[in-house]
């Protein structure tokens, strides 16, 4: 499962703020996402949708409908051989370490920097970043590493079947952190 260190250098302008990852609950900031097929973003979607989410008890998520403010556009953790749009800043969470609901506490998500479902989730296409991932703890990681994009929206060094994400600048570290800079081009 991929994750951030603090330190990173992007600008904000290469942030989109438009998607919210669809039919997710616990993601990791790191994770690569793709666009959901047939749910991009239209200017005349409504921001304002019913959730079928439990947000009170879990004995009443089929009988009862939570009217709150959702992102209608959709992203899906990137795969092999997907063309990841870019990485997520925030992790997609439900609950905090207590297991107390976040839709009630969102000073607590905020400074989680946490999203909830149904929120837009912060996406990073280009900057440099200090990440940790499964696949890539597992594989020699050099300067000049090619990163590509692997499963469950980790990278990974092998080329075949992947699209090209990023490069490492600088071997592992101890704690098999890389820094990398990615830069997820459109037109790949």
């Amino acid at each position: 499962m991929p994750q951030l260190k603090p330190f990173r250098d992007y600008d904000e302008h290469d942030v989109i703020n438009l998607f919210t990852l669809k039919d997710q609950s616990d993601v990791n900031k790191g994770t690569f996402v793709k666009l959901t097929s047939g749910q991009g973003w239209v200017s005349t979607d409504e921001p304002f949708g019913d959730t079928q989410s439990a947000v009170g008890s879990t004995n009443y998520a089929t009988r009862a409908i939570s009217n709150r403010y959702i992102v209608q556009a959709g992203l899906d953790i990137a795969g092999s051989g997907d063309a990841p749009i870019g990485m997520t800043l925030y992790d997609l969470k439900e609950t905090d370490e207590n297991g107390e609901k976040l839709v009630f506490n969102p000073r607590k998500a905020a400074e989680m920097q946490t999203a909830i479902s149904g929120q837009a989730v912060p996406v990073a296409t280009r900057g440099v970043f200090l990440y940790s991932g499964a696949t890539l703890a597992s594989l020699a990681v050099d300067a000049g590493s090619v990163l590509y994009g692997a499963n469950n929206g980790e990278l990974h060094t092998s080329s075949t079947g992947k699209k090209k994400v990023g490069v490492a600048l600088g071997a592992k570290d101890s704690s098999n952190y890389v820094l990398i800079r990615i830069d997820c081009d459109a037109t790949q």
